[in-house]
């Protein structure tokens, strides 16, 4: 019953929204990669919650936080992380009008946080940005001719660049040489306001995994009312530097204490809870697509093979088959 009120609380809240004359806003999936190509019965659950947008994710591989080199599009990874595969994924999307945002990441071994790379010697910094630039502007070189409409120049790096600044601003200049589109980078929710170079790109990008309740079980009230001084932050720094917020990631796992801490990835057996989840969405939706300063965003995350994702189970990110899939279709409703 709870959560029932919570879904029809919702769609009074997207009738306001229909009535506000706000612009469109950016819809999104992150949309993960896999070993396959994807078909017309891949897009199809995508199209079916309204989404407008897709995050494709081609993945670069470090061996170790502290290794320089990068290596990435090899016939050794997934269909879906290499050239080929983010061609036709992309081509499938579009076919239902869904455009593009290509975000190359990387991953470090044993999924060691990004944030913590870093070299312990100056020629293993030239070295390491070397085969960054060589790895984004490859995927650059494709957004270009692909015609995407975003590019993500990298995801919650905040220790490369706070070390390497000028680097980055010289590495946005490269990128705009070859790609036309929209810029943005992937900030961690707790990097974004010391990022050096939103002034020379379209979006302030967050992932934006804030802590906004940290009860068991959230209720919509407390959730929307943990949400305000974050929200506060961001519009005070969105118009400091004249440039919109889009939240490059968003989402919770549908387990206890979702909100407490949303960026835990560990494999663990808490239990489950689906309203959690749901409710945090709503929250996160109410709060922000409503906003002139704020541009949408993309969830976390999408799989292919809707079927066998998700579900009443599953206590991890994907809204896939759980009450909070009808939270995203009913905001991304036109």
């Amino acid at each position: 019953m709870k959560l029932f009120k919570s879904l029809l609380l919702t769609s009074f809240a997207v009738l306001q929204l229909a009535c506000s004359g706000q612009s469109p806003k950016i819809n999104g999936v992150s949309f993960v990669a896999s070993r396959n190509a994807i078909t017309e019965k891949s897009v199809q659950p995508v199209v079916r919650i309204n989404a407008n947008f897709a995050a494709l994710m081609p993945f670069g591989f470090i061996r170790e936080l502290s290794h320089p080199e990068i290596w990435f599009n090899t016939e050794r990874q997934w269909f879906g992380e290499r050239e080929d595969g983010i061609k036709q994924y992309a081509e499938e999307l579009r076919k239902k009008g869904i455009k593009i945002m290509l975000k190359p990441q990387i991953w470090v071994s044993n999924g060691q946080f990004t944030g913590f790379i870093k070299m312990t010697k100056e020629e293993d910094w030239k070295t390491l940005e070397k085969s960054y630039s060589s790895f984004i502007l490859e995927y650059a070189r494709i957004a270009q001719e692909s015609n995407f409409e975003i590019l993500c120049i990298g995801t919650e790096l905040e220790g490369f660049i706070d070390a390497r600044p000028n680097y980055w601003k010289g590495l946005i200049t490269e990128i705009k040489k070859i790609y036309k589109g929209k810029l943005t980078y992937a900030s961690n929710w707790n990097e974004y306001n010391r990022t050096p170079f939103w002034d020379d790109i379209d979006y302030i990008g967050i992932d934006a995994y804030f802590p906004v309740d940290d009860k068991q079980s959230p209720t919509l009230e407390a959730s929307k009312k943990g949400w305000q001084k974050h929200k506060i932050e961001m519009k005070t720094y969105s118009e400091k530097h004249d440039k919109p917020i889009l939240f490059t990631e968003f989402g919770y796992r549908s387990s206890d204490y979702a909100g407490r801490e949303p960026w835990t990835v560990d494999r663990v057996d808490k239990q489950v809870n689906l309203e959690a989840q749901a409710i945090l969405t709503q929250a996160l939706f109410e709060e922000f697509w409503t906003e002139e300063w704020f541009s949408g965003g993309f969830v976390w995350k999408w799989f292919h093979d809707y079927e066998k994702v998700g579900g009443p189970e599953d206590n991890r990110f994907t809204p896939q088959n759980k009450p909070a899939e009808q939270v995203l279709k009913t905001f991304y409703s036109k």
